[in-house]
């Protein structure tokens, strides 16, 4: 198991780049089994979660390929005519996102058997909105030893209500509705970028969907879909995640590929906080001065603060001057990061779902431990401010979402390295 060493050595500086965004890449490989043929998606990140969908895929009968050398961030999907529908539990346990297969194979196959995908560490996060949706469109949906069964001999399209947002509900929809007959109309539907980039790849394949980045999507049902050639949106997560390295450093970095559009809430948190952030083309640069300013952040649905992005933020606070007030209202579990960052010398109170954060004026390196995928970035990104040297362990749950970040920051001027920890 790989463990992420850091030494605190001062402010980062340079240009470095993000990837394609995890959670647009997953949904939109799942969408590939809407169309027979050869797909090519290109800036796919290389990731422990990508690597997944893309096995239970192949477990269906797909055939895929990520190239190599220049072309390395392009994966190919061959999808054949008939497929086995059925995500394993062996995959779907290490992956909650394998749920997304469940809308397509059921409109495109007539039937699915996926796992269910149970709870995580920051929360229960159900299903059960992928399945009123899938029910309003006519399927038939059993619970069987662990498993979703759906059957439709064809999905007629119907006016849906989500009782709560739900991302991967809305896409798992969305690849249900464009091939089932007539008009279905998504209402309370998710408005995050990948939601977006997921309709304009499905109509880039022939479907017909509007309203896509609002609460209010229509979808009208086409008879079928052709593969498509497309290059995936730039993670907005990533993006965020290295600007704040920038600032917690006192450092100066431009990131470029990113999605300045996408990240507003972000970058509005860090102006705050007294960072000077600029966008320059498809960039966004973000120069810090000596020592940030405490600010107040309410995580919220899109286009809200990013839950994606509060650990990273809490880390930053916590280096701040003055006290900040951090409010989660997406995940109940998502303040697990709380008692590394103190093993650091963060003072941090949590009641509920409100964490107060009183700045200190130097973290200490300590040796920490991971608890999830944005957690993991949070104990980095702390590590590059601390004096001393942290010990980062179970970064597989880095692997999960950030490609090569030890890479990345190293070339900004960090003292970072991955080791084998027993």
């Amino acid at each position: 198991m790989d463990a992420i060493v850091i030494e605190g050595n001062g402010p980062l500086h340079g240009e470095t780049y993000a990837s394609g965004a995890k959670n647009a890449a997953l949904p939109i490989l799942a969408s590939a089994l809407l169309a027979p043929g050869e797909h090519t998606f290109r800036n796919v990140p290389d990731l422990a979660d990508v690597r997944t969908m893309l096995k239970v895929l192949d477990t269906m009968g797909c055939e895929s390929q990520r190239l190599k050398g220049k072309k390395q961030d392009t994966v190919l999907i061959k999808v054949p005519q008939r497929v086995h529908p059925e995500a394993p539990y062996e995959l779907v346990k290490t992956m909650r996102a394998s749920v997304l297969v469940l809308g397509p194979l059921t409109a495109r196959y007539g039937r699915a058997r996926v796992s269910m995908p149970g709870g995580c560490a920051i929360g229960a996060r159900p299903i059960d909105q992928h399945l009123k949706g899938l029910e309003a469109l006519g399927a038939e949906v059993d619970l069987q030893e662990g498993y979703v069964e759906t059957r439709a001999k064809r999905l007629k399209g119907a006016p849906v209500t989500f009782d709560l947002i739900t991302v991967t509900g809305t896409e798992n929809l969305l690849m249900a509705a464009v091939l089932a007959k007539g008009r279905t109309l998504i209402e309370n539907a998710a408005r995050e970028p990948e939601v977006e980039e997921l309709a304009r790849v499905l109509n880039k394949m022939g479907a017909r969907i509007s309203g896509a980045g609002s609460d209010v999507i229509t979808v009208d049902g086409v008879d079928e879909l052709k593969p498509v050639d497309h290059a995936i949106i730039p993670d907005r997560i990533e993006t965020g995640t290295l600007l704040v390295a920038a600032a917690i450093t006192g450092g100066d970095v431009l990131v470029k590929r990113a999605a300045p559009e996408a990240l507003e809430p972000v970058i509005q948190k860090l102006r705050e906080a007294g960072c000077k952030v600029t966008v320059e083309g498809d960039g966004i640069r973000l120069v810090a001065g000596s020592r940030v300013h405490a600010v107040d952040v309410k995580t919220q649905e899109h286009p809200g603060f990013p839950t994606d992005m509060q650990a990273q933020l809490m880390a930053l606070l916590a280096t701040a001057h003055g006290t900040s007030v951090v409010a989660e209202t997406i995940f109940e579990n998502r303040f697990m990061h709380v008692a590394e960052l103190r093993r650091m010398g963060a003072d941090i109170a949590v009641d509920g779902h409100t964490a107060v954060v009183r700045g200190v004026a130097r973290l200490s390196g300590a040796p920490v431990m991971a608890t999830d995928l944005r957690a993991s970035a949070s104990l980095v990104l702390a590590g590059l401010h601390a004096a001393g040297k942290t010990k980062v362990a179970r970064v597989y749950h880095l692997d999960r979402g950030y490609e090569r970040l030890e890479k990345k920051l190293r070339a900004l001027g960090a003292k970072i390295r991955r080791v084998k920890d027993r």
